[in-house]
């Protein structure tokens, strides 16, 4: 079997994995799928991001076209967050991950839970 032919360019899983992969963005783009959210309604709603986290998060999503961004005139001016069309459709891909990891959360707490216990015993 002939080896792989290596590629400049980068690879695309790992791109998009290393969107959706990070701390923060799949539980943005789950919020954000209910509604256009501005910055504090959005980070009350993320339980444990920081500001700083959540404004990293957002410029990041935003660069890679799945939020959008848009300011109101006004005193203070108000900015609310979309997703794209994009970030819709990235979030289709994600639903069925959700809904695995909420029926399946308890057996892997269980089971890390277990394994644990094993390691203690053998420590």
């Amino acid at each position: 079997m002939p080896a792989p032919h290596a590629t400049s360019h980068a690879c695309p899983i790992r791109d998009v994995l290393d969107r959706v992969g990070d701390a923060w963005s799949v539980l943005v783009i789950t919020e954000l799928n209910k509604g256009p959210c501005r910055f504090n309604a959005l980070r009350r709603v993320v339980d444990g991001i920081s500001q700083r986290m959540l404004a990293v998060t957002l410029r990041q999503l935003e660069r890679d076209g799945l939020v959008s961004r848009r300011v109101t005139d006004g005193r203070p001016p108000q900015v609310t967050y979309g997703l794209t069309a994009r970030g819709v459709s990235l979030h289709a891909a994600l639903a069925p991950l959700a809904d695995w990891a909420a029926r399946h959360q308890q057996a892997i707490r269980d089971s890390r839970a277990a394994f644990e216990a094993t390691q203690a015993l053998a420590a």
